[in-house]
């Protein structure tokens, strides 16, 4: 290889990192930007945030059933693989043809601004940061590429300008990425601390709730590797839109009920407060659930009953839906009577297993429905409530391929012993949970090795709306078994058999497993 060659190539190198300082420019100043003028304007939060509105339907279930709830530091990694692609791009294109690497570098400029200013959480200055960002970079990349051009031609002829071509260029490059890097980080830290939901939840006191959940006797049985009656929060699962979890000041969050009501209302926290708390024990299942999966959980949540504050607005005849809408702008489809029928605790919750809400679960208010599916029943952060017609307006998954109306397909999961862990000879209990929200486990059924059902022991229900624990005393012969559970509630229906796909309305099916026998 010629040095000619050798030369050439190593003057791309350096034009590709002059590109990814460039790109470092463009995000610090923009984190900074966003740090002064609006908090919420953040690049590549903004991109990341319209690239999961935009993917279709069988990319996000992929995501969630691959990464589960690291979907979102999946997608910010793959992010930030693309901007170091683009970013050596841009670098490379203004070393050999400028000035489109300055041009490509506003093309990116321009849509993360679209991106950001689209959001439904924009200010009015949200266009700021994008637009500092991007002119700071430009000139960076600007001036990284002429002293880049020159450095290569004093080489090409010669001239002893070419060590003090080189210094300036490298010198130039140090700089302006080391202070991307202090000024970026240092930016996104202060950021997260001046803005942090869990510092103002920490030090919030809630009222002692007016009625508390009974446990009966029997409600948890002793069995090892059984998922626990209620879910610890740090193990309640997550699967919503937001990449980043939204920071909202209880004191200034509030929600908004209009549409086809008598009268619009607005309340605050401290309205909620005063109604008073009640505690309420229910199961919340994701439709992104797989036969089997960990999407679903059981907490004790407190809160005030939904169609308590929809009374205050007196929602009028025709209206069949609640348009719930998230303070990012995202929005479930709620069927109205699910929330004013008497006999279901739809509720706003405020506190979950006995501390206010998590910020990654909903911090302040979330909405918590038992029998419906979390998509369109269990909005976080929640902040208005529309009351409309299923007629004249859809939701965020809707046109995305789902139901607009998504009822709980009742179902039973093993939980022990696990497919892929060996188990030794004798006694093992199969044991796992089931759930029937609004209706109730009748019966849990066993069969091993394609043989009769067995009857599973039930542990005491809390009520319809949460799980229910069940186990069978297995006598385990040394191979491989075949084992399969199914469920029946307390309408006499049978859990369905078939297997369906999540989309359009939730999994189906009867969970069958493997269990090896040492």
């Amino acid at each position: 290889m010629s040095t000619h060659t050798t030369t050439g190539k190593r003057f791309f190198f350096w034009a590709a990192l002059s590109g990814l300082v460039g790109g470092a420019v463009f995000l610090a100043v923009a984190e900074l930007a966003a740090l002064i003028f609006a908090s919420t304007a953040s690049p590549i939060l903004a991109v990341g945030s319209f690239v999961i509105d935009i993917v279709p339907r069988p990319l996000k279930e992929f995501a969630i059933t691959t990464f589960g709830e690291y979907d979102k530091i999946a997608l910010l990694a793959g992010l930030g693989i693309a901007v170091v692609v683009a970013s050596a791009i841009a670098g490379i294109l203004e070393y050999v043809r400028p000035p489109l690497g300055v041009i490509a570098l506003f093309v990116a400029g321009i849509l993360s601004g679209a991106a950001i200013v689209t959001r439904a959480e924009a200010t009015t200055l949200a266009f700021v940061p994008p637009l500092l960002g991007t002119l700071a970079a430009a000139a960076v990349l600007f001036l990284l590429g002429r002293r880049l051009r020159a450095w290569r031609d004093a080489r090409k002829s010669g001239e002893e300008s070419e060590g003090l071509d080189r210094r300036r260029f490298l010198v130039m490059t140090g700089l302006a990425g080391a202070s991307a890097v202090i000024v970026g980080v240092a930016s996104r830290a202060v950021s997260a601390a001046t803005s942090s939901a869990d510092a103002i939840r920490r030090a919030l006191k809630l009222p002692a709730p007016k009625s508390t959940v009974p446990i009966p006797a029997g409600a948890e049985l002793d069995v090892p590797g059984i998922s626990p009656l209620f879910t610890p929060n740090a193990d309640f699962y997550r699967v919503d839109t937001a990449l980043t979890v939204p920071n909202v000041d209880p004191s200034t969050w509030k929600l908004v009920i209009d549409g086809m009501v008598d009268k619009r209302v607005e309340l605050s926290f401290q309205d909620l407060l005063d109604m008073g708390l009640d505690e309420y024990a229910i199961t919340l299942t994701c439709v992104s659930n797989e036969v089997g999966g960990e999407l679903v959980g059981n907490a004790k949540w407190q809160g005030v009953r939904l169609r308590d504050v929809l009374k205050m607005a007196g929602p009028k005849s025709g209206a069949d839906m609640i348009l719930s809408r998230s303070v990012d702008g995202y929005t479930a489809s709620t069927p109205l009577s699910a929330v004013t029928d008497e006999n279901i605790d739809a509720i706003l919750a405020v506190a979950m297993n006995g501390e206010p809400l998590p910020p990654e679960h909903g911090f302040p208010v979330r909405m918590v429905i038992p029998g419906l599916y979390g998509y369109v029943s269990a909005t976080k952060w929640v902040t208005e409530l529309k009351i409309t017609t299923f007629a004249d307006d859809e939701a965020y998954w809707t046109p995305r391929g789902y139901s607009a109306e998504a009822p709980i397909k009742f179902s039973s999961r093993v939980d022990t012993p696990k497919s892929g862990t060996p188990v030794k000879a004798g006694k093992v209990p199969i044991a796992g949970v089931a759930w029937a929200q609004t209706v109730g486990i009748e019966r849990v059924e066993v069969s091993i090795d394609n043989g009769d059902w067995i009857p599973a022991k039930l542990s005491t229900p809390i009520n319809a709306d949460t799980w229910v624990q069940w186990v069978v005393d297995w006598d385990a012969t040394p191979g491989t078994h075949y084992v399969a559970v199914r469920a029946i509630n307390k309408d006499g229906d049978m859990q369905i058999e078939e297997r369906a796909a999540i989309a359009p309305n939730g999994s189906s099916g009867w969970q069958r497993s493997l269990i090896s026998v040492s």
